[in-house]
């Protein structure tokens, strides 16, 4: 039977026990110890997120992944997404954006721009400290601000960027192999075409009259 008032012992005595053993704990493997931040930084794991980021290979301009189909876009929930595509001097569309920017102010961090992104082209950043002064325009962060390289990508999230990278190697190989194939097949077709109008050049010439 539980004495009124045994439930308050019984928290007091839980945190009497925890307060004494984290000054006795120094690895802090059992108690939890406060972060004392910002001088001690806390240690992420892999599958942490916060905000998107678009990653390039190689050049910022011409390495970026994005190729503007704005399908993110289109499927962000709280449309906290922006994109403008590019064009060139004569107004003709480039697969790639003029315009990319989100605003972290309402994005949720629900990743559902990642995993409707047919170009491997964005994905999840575990940075935190992105507070600011302005509630509004302080909290867009445009395209120059979310371009990352894919080196970075492969630093907050080596596995997933393994996978990623393997992925688009065997797409890679895949389109080179079509390609090939279709080139050898246009050029069997050409010296097929050659041949059949050689024979028929041949089979059509006058016979020369005898001497």
């Amino acid at each position: 039977m539980n004495l009124p008032g045994s439930g308050i012992f019984k928290g007091m005595a839980v945190t009497a026990l925890n307060f004494v053993g984290s000054f006795f704990d120094p690895k802090r493997e059992k108690r939890l110890i406060t972060e004392q931040y910002p001088e001690e930084r806390p240690t992420l794991v892999e599958t942490s997120r916060s905000f998107p980021f678009l990653i390039f290979d190689n050049d910022p301009e011409t390495g970026i992944r994005c190729v503007a189909c704005k399908i993110c876009e289109k499927e962000c929930p709280p449309q906290c997404i922006y994109i403008v595509q590019d064009k060139d001097a004569n107004g003709k569309a480039i697969r790639r954006p003029a315009i990319f920017d989100i605003d972290i102010s309402v994005c949720m961090g629900c990743q559902i721009c990642v995993e409707v992104c047919p170009f491997e082209s964005i994905r999840m950043d575990n940075i935190y400290e992105v507070s600011s002064y302005g509630r509004f325009g302080d909290l867009v962060i445009h395209k120059n601000q979310l371009l990352k390289s894919n080196e970075y990508y492969r630093q907050i999230h080596p596995t997933e960027a393994a996978e990623t990278d393997a992925r688009i190697e065997a797409a890679r190989i895949k389109k080179a192999a079509a390609a090939k194939a279709a080139a050898e097949k246009a050029a069997a077709a050409k010296a097929a075409k050659e041949a059949e109008a050689k024979a028929a050049a041949t089979t059509t010439q006058p016979e020369q009259p005898a001497q």
